[in-house]
C-alpha cells in the first residue's frame, strides 16, 4: 500500500466512524489569535500545547522559518484576511531554535534540483526574468533577527491595522520553552504615547 491509499484507507474509517465529531468548531478562532510558524514536525503537536492553543483557537499558517519574504505573498494576505475576515486580534510570529532555514543558501537548494532532473538552463531563464531566485530561497543567518524582520514587516504593512498587536517568539522545539523578541503590545503602547506627544 503507498502512501496515498494509507491516508485514504484510514480516513474512510475515520469518516465512518464519526472522528470527525470531535473537532467540530467554526471559522473563527476562538481565542482570536493568527500565529505564523515553522513548518518543523517537532512543532505540529508541541507549539499548540507550549502555546496554551487548543482545537479552534487559532489560526496557524505555517512555511519554511516562520518568515514574511515578501509584503504581497500568501503569507501576509493570510495574514490579513484573518484579521480582517475571521476577527483575529493579535498576530504571533514563532520561529524556533535549530531552524532547516539557518544558513541555508540558494546553492544548497538549486544543487539539489539540478541533481533532481531540473536543467540549469530553466534556473538562468528564471534569472534572466528578473526573479532574484538567490534571494528567494536563502534563509537566515540570526533566527531572533529574522522574527524581528517579519514582526517589522507585517506591522509596517499598508494594509495592515496599527492597532493590532504582532508579538515575535522562539521555541524551543525540545522544551517547548517560548523566549519574547518582540512585545506587540509594547510597541502599540509606545506608538500611541509618541502620537499623544506629536498631538500636543
Amino acid at each position: 500500500m503507498n502512501r496515498l491509499q494509507e491516508v485514504l484507507s484510514h480516513n474512510e474509517q475515520f469518516v465512518n466512524n464519526k472522528e470527525y465529531e470531535q473537532f467540530k468548531t467554526t471559522k473563527y478562532p476562538d481565542k482570536n489569535m493568527v500565529i505564523l510558524t515553522c513548518m518543523d514536525t517537532r512543532l505540529t503537536d508541541l507549539l499548540p500545547k507550549a502555546m496554551n492553543v487548543g482545537h479552534g483557537d487559532a489560526k496557524i499558517i505555517k512555511n519554511a522559518g516562520a518568515l514574511v519574504s515578501h509584503p504581497f505573498g500568501s503569507i501576509m494576505r493570510s495574514i490579513l484576511v484573518a484579521v480582517y475576515s475571521l476577527n483575529a486580534k493579535e498576530v504571533f510570529v514563532v520561529a524556533h531554535h535549530d531552524c532547516g532555514m539557518t544558513g541555508l543558501s540558494a546553492n544548497q537548494i538549486l544543487d539539489k534540483s539540478i541533481l533532481s532532473g531540473i536543467s540549469r538552463e530553466k534556473i538562468d531563464i528564471l534569472r534572466h526574468a528578473g526573479i532574484d531566485i538567490d534571494n528567494w530561497l536563502k534563509g537566515f543567518t540570526n533566527g531572533a533577527e529574522s522574527v524581528e524582520e517579519s514582526v517589522y514587516s507585517i506591522r509596517n504593512h499598508p494594509l495592515f491595522p496599527k492597532d493590532v498587536p504582532v508579538h515575535g517568539l522562539i521555541i524551543d522545539p525540545e522544551t517547548g520553552k517560548l523566549d519574547v523578541i518582540v512585545d506587540g503590545n509594547e510597541h502599540i503602547e509606545k506608538s500611541n504615547k509618541d502620537d499623544l506627544r506629536h498631538s500636543i
